[in-house]
C-alpha cells in the first residue's frame, strides 16, 4: 500500500498491461472506494458497468477497440505524431506515440473496463461533471493502492450508441467515461509536470507566491504550451 500522498503524485496514465486479471475482491475494493467520492448533494448518482471476461464484455470491447484505433488513427495524423521528433522511439512524443499505438492495439486484450455513467436527476448541464469525476479519481487512486493502474479516456464516445443497446443502459444515464484498468506493464510514477509556481497564483492572475515551491527531488515536464505571463 502507498500513502495517500504518494499515491497522488505517483498515479500515472497506464497504457500498458499485462494479462494477469484482476481478481473479484480487488475489484470490489477498488469500484467501493469510487462510491465513497464527493458528489452533488450526496445523491450518489455513479453508475459503474464493468466488462472484465463475459461474452457481452468481450463484444463490447471489440466494439471499443474499433473506436479506440480509428480515434488514435485521426488524433496521431492531426497531432503530428507521425512526423518530426515523433519518428524517433527515444524521444518524448516518440514514446507516446508508441504507447498509444500499443493501447490500442491491445484494447480487447486489457483486463477490465470501467464505464462511468452518471444517473442523471435534472437536465444535462455543465456543471454534471463536479458530480461524476471525482468518483472517477477515487477509482484510479484505489486501483494504484493495489498495484494496479489505469487511463481515463472519452473515446467510447463513438459508439455510444451501439454500447447503449448491447449493454441496456437506459436513456437519461450519460456515459461519462471509460476507464481502463489492469496490471501495469511498466510502473507508476512519480509523475512530472511544470513547476508549481508557473501553475499557480496569489490575490490576482500571474502573481506566483513565494510559498509555491516544489519538494526536494521534483522533475518537470516540458509538455504544454509554452509559459509566459499571460499563460
Amino acid at each position: 500500500m502507498v500513502s495517500l500522498l504518494e499515491g497522488l503524485a505517483t498515479t500515472r496514465t497506464i497504457r500498458r498491461y499485462t494479462n494477469e486479471p484482476i481478481p473479484d475482491a480487488d475489484l470490489a475494493t477498488i469500484l467501493w472506494h469510487a462510491t465513497r467520492a464527493p458528489n452533488g448533494s450526496n445523491r450518489q448518482a455513479f453508475r459503474f458497468v464493468v466488462l472484465a471476461d463475459g461474452s457481452r464484455a468481450a463484444a463490447a470491447k471489440a466494439l471499443l477497440g474499433d473506436s479506440f484505433r480509428s480515434s488514435w488513427a485521426r488524433k496521431r495524423r492531426s497531432d503530428g505524431y507521425d512526423a518530426g521528433s515523433a519518428r524517433d522511439a527515444s524521444t518524448p512524443k516518440g514514446r507516446m506515440a508508441a504507447t498509444m499505438q500499443h493501447y490500442v492495439d491491445n484494447f480487447e486484450q486489457i483486463p477490465v473496463v470501467v464505464l462511468v455513467c452518471f444517473r442523471r436527476y435534472r437536465e444535462a448541464t455543465p456543471s454534471e461533471g463536479a458530480s461524476i469525476y471525482p468518483a472517477c479519481q477515487n477509482l484510479l487512486l484505489a486501483a494504484r493502492a493495489l498495484g494496479y493502474g489505469g487511463a481515463m479516456t472519452m473515446w467510447h464516445q463513438v459508439v455510444e450508441a451501439e454500447l447503449r443497446e448491447m449493454l441496456d443502459i437506459p436513456d437519461g444515464v450519460a456515459v461519462s467515461a471509460c476507464i481502463t484498468l489492469g496490471r501495469p506493464a511498466g510502473h507508476h510514477g512519480p509523475v512530472r509536470r511544470r513547476p508549481l509556481a508557473e501553475l499557480v497564483y496569489e490575490d490576482r492572475w500571474g502573481a506566483s507566491p513565494e510559498w509555491a515551491i516544489d519538494p526536494p527531488g521534483t522533475r518537470y515536464t516540458q509538455a504544454g504550451p509554452p509559459t509566459n505571463p499571460n499563460s
